[in-house]
């Protein structure tokens, strides 16, 4: 069975609220005016010319459907972070719910997030973030107690590679292996389990939201401008210590603490 196509309808309801006036106000102003302005007048164009104006009005009612579904949609989606700030209680989330809760948390940390409506999977990327103009792609894993393995990893980093995106995450309410561990420590890939979850939504006063790989890649080399990525030292007096390091290198040997 092939994937459910998005239509327009379908990314006004998941948009922030204000987006489908917005739509509906330039859908109607480009029909009612810009249209038969730039459309010539020849027989051939007139029943395009003449039906615009005429469609405009309906239309902007047709995307502004999804506006009051979109606002509590997007109240839902607050409250879902809002009221969910343990692990023991993200675990108790339906897979669906966990990834609206990941997305809310990068919409929250200043992401243009776009998230998998289909019923299938895509690439394996269930959540597409841009910031900065710049992609980055998040697959989440609602395991209560298998570990995330390498394959998994893997085959993320691949679909990275093959899209483009400047980062990948796993984010998941269980673990990782060491083995998937190993494979992501030297690329632009975070490996997210349960504890630095709680710590991505800010869980309480003692512990601060973690950088992650997005994060970093949002900010460029301030030596050469290439992109940081996640590195983790592997001798001397950090070893084993993550660290943020220039994609250049060796060319440019540039660094940054987490």
């Amino acid at each position: 069975m092939g994937r459910k196509k998005r239509s327009i309808l379908d990314d006004l309801m998941v948009a922030p609220w204000w987006v489908s006036p917005m739509v509906a106000a330039a859908a109607f102003l480009g029909l009612k005016y810009v249209v038969p302005a730039i459309i010539p007048e020849t027989p051939l164009f007139l029943a395009m010319r003449s039906a615009g104006p005429t469609v405009a009005p309906y239309l902007a009612i047709l995307l502004l459907v999804p506006m009051p579904f979109a606002y509590l949609n997007g109240r839902r989606k607050r409250q879902l972070v809002d009221t969910h700030r343990r692990i023991s209680e993200i675990r108790g989330l339906s897979w669906r719910e966990f990834e609206e809760y990941v997305a809310e948390i990068y919409r929250r940390r200043g992401y243009t997030v776009r998230e998998n409506l289909a019923d299938g999977p895509d690439g394996g990327v269930d959540i597409r973030l841009e910031r900065d103009g710049k992609p980055h792609i998040v697959q989440c894993k609602h395991w209560k107690s298998n570990k995330v393995g390498v394959t998994v990893v893997r085959e993320l980093y691949g679909v990275m590679v093959s899209e483009g995106a400047l980062s990948a995450a796993v984010v998941t309410t269980g673990m990782f292996t060491e083995e998937a561990r190993q494979f992501a420590a030297d690329k632009a890939i975070d490996l997210i389990d349960g504890a630095q979850l709680e710590g991505l939504i800010g869980q309480p006063a003692t512990r601060h939201a973690q950088p992650t790989q997005a994060d970093a890649t949002a900010l460029d080399c301030p030596h050469c401008g290439s992109t940081l990525v996640r590195r983790k030292a592997r001798r001397g007096s950090r070893a084993g210590q993550a660290f943020w390091g220039c994609s250049s290198f060796p060319q440019c040997r540039y660094t940054r603490n987490i």
